[in-house]
Formats: structure tokens, C-alpha cells, sequence
């Protein structure tokens, strides 16, 4: 591993062959800097998508930038860091595909492509895969066409809660291609939000990405008091769910508490609300991305790598016994106390129902015996009744019988079903 050169910036301002005299103290400063700006470390916002058509109207056309804003930070890997020796150091790992079975090393060029329908493999060639990943978007359009198009407009209100299916989308106006992006922009957000109304819209982010139907809702400003403000006022790709996406769920109805309960629960839901009741994920970093950087932060410095890491998501257990204990070792008390009373409720009801069960039942009326249907006779058997014209002799119902267990018609009448039977019986003698 190399050593980290530490530079004084204030000793680098000095001309040539000046050296100016640097204090105990900026070493530390330039340390605790380091410390501060690897804890602090963010993921810089790459946009998902740059300079995409977005299409109001019939010839009216701008761009867009696309980001994802609520995204999950993990920690980089480029390569992996073995920490069995005596000094950590850097992995290097290969891969191969082999064949089940014999472990043989396949090539490139005999891998193929294949869809799996009624339980076997369909293959195709990279040019029928391609064509598979086609959609059309209109007249002289597929999926390479990547853009934004408005198909129409509906109220907010119609939107529902369960709708949301991915990771809502932020769009910015960019003035590469079209110039008046911003003003065009801008004017949709006004209206959208004036009139609270969203549009429904078409959406392809890249070359070969499935189509979406996405609803753009506009955002407001939001202001510092509102604990809000980094979320940024524009409008929003809000993926909808194909009718595949859609199932019906079995709710099944729970028991529910009393009022009393209820009021107990109130003054805790309100003493253990975040400051101005909003959360600011900004403020709760990643725990496993913090753990990594220390990692780093320990190799880097050739400190020792410590046991546990700073976690801002464990809740303030103390200050929480503070606000509330009294009123949560009560709404205890009150829930053991209603539980109870439910469960001797409901024992109550299953002896009364035990009790109604052990009265005598009406015994029901035994089905009449009938007779043997036959239908377990032998070729043998029905041979020497052809011969000996005994087939008359059995009933309509035994007939029909033995037909259909030998997987011959039974319509018609009796006449017919002994003719029919002669008739299977000489074929399969």
C-alpha cells in the first residue's frame, strides 16, 4: 500500500524557494478534514436520462433530463480486499461458465438464447431477439425511439394510492435541442398544479427499455419550515401498473380495539413526532455505506479496524423512556386487560357451541342399495352373456354402466345399448 502524502496548502501559496512556517495545529486540521469529508461522502446526482423528447403535443417538442432522486446508496465495489494476512490485500477473482455435469468450459459462441414455453426450451438467434424486444409506438415508431408523449389528461383525484408500482421519476427541462425548453416547462407545471390535474403519458427512457405508462404529477415549492426542502418543485414520472400487474387480495377483517384504546395511544403517537412532524432522510445516512467508509477510512490511516459503526437509525431509546414510559407502561396494562377479556369472550362462545353441537342429530335416511353395476366384468364374461342372450336381461342403468367404463356411448334406448354392447364385445373378442 502507499503512503498518503499530506501537502500544506498555505506553505504552497509561498514563491519559489519560500517556505513559510506552518502551525502545530494544521496537520490535525487537515486530519479531522480528511475524517469529516470521507463521513460526509455523497453520491454525486448522474442523471438517469439526458436530452429526452418529450412530446406535449403534435409538434410541440422539448427536452427533458430524467433523475431518480430517491435512490439507495451502496457502497462502490471495484474489487474485493482479503484481510486474512498480516496486511490487507487486494483480491483478484476469475469466473467460467461450465457444462452441468461435466464441468466442461463453455465458449461464447455456444451459448444461445432461449424462452421456455409448455416446459421446453425455444431458442432463437440474436436477430429474432432482437425482434422480440420491439414495440411499436405508432406509424413508423419502435422501441428505438426513445421519448416522453402526453396521450391525454385526467384528474388528480383519480389517481389511487395502490398505484404506485416503481420509483417515481424527476424531470427537469434542459435546453440542448429545443431552445424555450424551460418556458414550455414551466407552463405545463403551472397549469398541471393550477387546475390539479396529471397527465398520462407514454415513456421509453433508453434504446431497448420496456415502455411505461407513466402519470406526470406536478410538485410544489417546499419550504425550509416545512422540513421538506430537498425535495426539489417540478414535476414527476409516476410509473402506473399494467392490468398483469394488478391482483385481487383477500383482506381478511381484524379484531378492532376499543375507543379506549385509542385515546390511550394518542397522547404517544404526539409526544414522539420528528421535529415539525416531517423526516429528512438527509439526516439518517446509510448505515452500511457509513460502515464501508470507515473501513476505508481505517486502511487508509492504518488504524485499526473498529468492531461496531455509528448507526443515526437506532432509536433514542432513553429519550423515548423520557417523553412517554408513563403512557406506554399504561397502554400495556390497558391492552393485557382488553386481550383478556377477549379471549374469555370468545372461550365463552366455543362451549355454547360445543353444547349446541352435542345435542343428538337427526340421523339421515341410508341410500338405497343398488346393484352391482357390472362394470367390472371381463370380455370373457359379457362374451358367454352375448352367446347365451342374457344381455337383455340386465337393466337400462347396469348397461349404461358398462358401456361407459368401457368408454363406449350410452344414449339411446335399451335396444340400443345391448345392440351397442354385442357389437363391442365382437370387435374385442
Amino acid at each position: 500500500m502507499k503512503d498518503i502524502v499530506y501537502r500544506d496548502p498555505v506553505a504552497e501559496e509561498g514563491s519559489a524557494g519560500e517556505v513559510k512556517s506552518s502551525k502545530s495545529g494544521d496537520g490535525i486540521t487537515l486530519l479531522a478534514s480528511l475524517i469529516s469529508n470521507v463521513n460526509s461522502k455523497q453520491t454525486p446526482k448522474r442523471s438517469y436520462f439526458s436530452s429526452l423528447p418529450f412530446e406535449i403535443a403534435p409538434g410541440l417538442v422539448i427536452t427533458v433530463k430524467g433523475y431518480i432522486m430517491t435512490h439507495r446508496q451502496k457502497p462502490a465495489r471495484t474489487c474485493y480486499i482479503w484481510l486474512g494476512g498480516e496486511k490487507p490485500q487486494i483480491a483478484t477473482g476469475e469466473g467460467q461458465k461450465t457444462e452441468e455435469g461435466t464441468h466442461r468450459e463453455v465458449e461464447a459462441k455456444e451459448i444461445k438464447k432461449a424462452y421456455k414455453f409448455g416446459g421446453e426450451y425455444v431458442y432463437f438467434s440474436p436477430e429474432e431477439h432482437k425482434l422480440l424486444k420491439e414495440w411499436k409506438m405508432g406509424p413508423e415508431r419502435s422501441s428505438d425511439d426513445k421519448g416522453l408523449r402526453i396521450i391525454g389528461f385526467k384528474p388528480r383525484s383519480m389517481l389511487p394510492l395502490w398505484a404506485s408500482v416503481k420509483k417515481a421519476l424527476y424531470i427537469f427541462p434542459s435546453e440542448e435541442d429545443y431552445v424555450g425548453s424551460t418556458r414550455v416547462f414551466s407552463a405545463l407545471w403551472q397549469k398541471l398544479l393550477k387546475d390539479k390535474k396529471m397527465a398520462v403519458a407514454w415513456f421509453i427512457a433508453r434504446k431497448n427499455a420496456n415502455p411505461l405508462l407513466v402519470a406526470i404529477l406536478p410538485s410544489q415549492t417546499q419550504s425550509e419550515e416545512s422540513g421538506t426542502s430537498y425535495l426539489p418543485a417540478g414535476l414527476w414520472l409516476y410509473p402506473l401498473p399494467f392490468a398483469d400487474d394488478l391482483r385481487e387480495i383477500d383482506r381478511k377483517r381484524t379484531q378492532k380495539c376499543s375507543d379506549q384504546l385509542i385515546d390511550q395511544m394518542r397522547p404517544i403517537v404526539e409526544n414522539l413526532q420528528l421535529p415539525k412532524g416531517t423526516f429528512n432522510p438527509a439526516k439518517y445516512p446509510n448505515p452500511s455505506l457509513q460502515w464501508h467508509y470507515k473501513i476505508l477510512q481505517a486502511l487508509a490511516l492504518e488504524e485499526e479496524v473498529p468492531e461496531t459503526g455509528d448507526d443515526a437509525t437506532v432509536p433514542k431509546y432513553k429519550a423515548i423512556n423520557n417523553r412517554v414510559g408513563g403512557y406506554l407502561v399504561e397502554f400495556k396494562e390497558a391492552v393485557e386487560g382488553e386481550a383478556l377479556t377477549l379471549q374469555k369472550t370468545r372461550a365463552i362462545k366455543r362451549e355454547a357451541e360445543a353444547d349446541t353441537d352435542d345435542r343428538p342429530k337427526k340421523r339421515a335416511k341410508a341410500a338405497p342399495a343398488t346393484k352391482s353395476t357390472g362394470d367390472g366384468l371381463s370380455i370373457a364374461q359379457l362374451k358367454a352373456a352375448v352367446d347365451k342372450g342374457t344381455l337383455g336381461k340386465k337393466t337400462v342403468a347396469e348397461l349404461k354402466d358398462i358401456l361407459a367404463s368401457k368408454g363406449v356411448s350410452t344414449s339411446g334406448k335399451k335396444g340400443d345399448l345391448v345392440e351397442r354392447l354385442e357389437q363391442w364385445v365382437e370387435a374385442n373378442s
